[in-house]
């Protein structure tokens, strides 16, 4: 498959999970409104986070396709990052929020009862049903394009399932068995699922901001494909750092320093070229060392 209908493929899987997480937030809008259930506003909460997650996966999946620019030479995919921390905050605000109203209501020896469970529990049924159509769709798109965006947009949303069946056993357990405060658990479970997701986002996006390196497995695969690629004697200076869905990678190669420009080129060009097929979201910058130079005394330390 081409990179055209790849990027057709991806764009319509960040389209369909935008649609789909708006359709969802309007419907919990509505079921909201019907049963003042907190397992519902959970869920609701959740459906508002997929919602902006939906709509950064969509503005990487199109953006990765820009150019760097002169003011930008290194592309522009640390807005992701700076996108992803506001996102975290918010996500730990509605958790918050919602914590503290399930903690007030199991305290209170009255509990207020959602109201209309049936319409509720229908809205919850169809996003059940609704959000698994989009992660099959996603994983269909994912093993066909190999898209990171897409495949963590996927294990997003297949993680959503677990409060929209909590809120579905709530209103069950108010409607058959008169059981108030299980919404208000659920909920306070929904809402800390909620918290450690915020806290995940927010640190990924902060290490990539701090220029943290690539994952160990990456470097170690670099490090393998250029200690045994043709030409090349060996290989120092490996450093990667992370923006956004990008991974910037330098690297120096020992080479017989008595073969031509061209030759040298050419095995430089081919590693490149080969880990770029390996890490297709890697930038790579290779310096080319006559082997067995001796580094000058104003050269930064190795």
């Amino acid at each position: 498959m081409n990179a055209k209908n790849d990027k057709t493929l991806n764009l319509s899987a960040g389209l369909m999970s935008v649609t789909v997480a708006l359709i969802l937030v309007l419907a919990k809008l509505w079921a909201l409104g019907q049963t003042g259930s907190l397992a519902v506003a959970a869920t609701l909460a959740d459906s508002a986070m997929d919602l902006m997650m939906s709509l950064g996966g969509l503005a990487a999946i199109a953006y990765a396709a820009k150019p760097a620019d002169d003011d930008h030479n290194f592309g522009h995919t640390s807005a992701e990052d700076l996108a992803a921390l506001g996102q975290s905050l918010f996500i730990l605000i509605s958790a918050g929020v919602i914590a503290v109203a399930a903690i007030f209501r199991l305290l209170d020896d009255n509990v207020t009862l959602p109201e209309r469970e049936q319409q509720g529990m229908a809205v919850i049924v169809f996003s059940i049903v609704l959000t698994l159509g989009l992660v099959l769709w996603q994983r269909r798109v994912a093993r066909s394009t190999g898209n990171r965006v897409v495949k963590a947009d996927s294990l997003h949303y297949l993680g959503d399932l677990i409060p929209n069946i909590g809120a579905l056993l709530a209103l069950w357990a108010s409607a058959a068995l008169g059981l108030g405060q299980v919404d208000s658990v659920v909920a306070l479970g929904a809402a800390a699922l909620l918290a450690v997701g915020a806290l995940r986002i927010g640190k990924g996006a902060w290490d990539a901001l701090m220029d943290r390196q690539a994952d160990p497995d990456m470097i170690e695969g670099i490090a393998k494909i250029a200690g045994s690629f043709e030409g090349v004697h060996g290989f120092h200076d490996l450093k990667t750092r992370v923006a956004g869905s990008r991974v910037f990678v330098n690297l120096h190669i020992e080479l017989d320093g008595t073969q031509t420009l061209n030759e040298a080129h050419a095995i430089g060009a081919a590693l490149r070229r080969a880990i770029l097929h390996a890490y297709p979201r890697a930038d790579v910058l290779i310096h080319k060392d006559p082997l067995g130079v001796e580094p000058h005394p104003d050269d930064p330390s190795r």
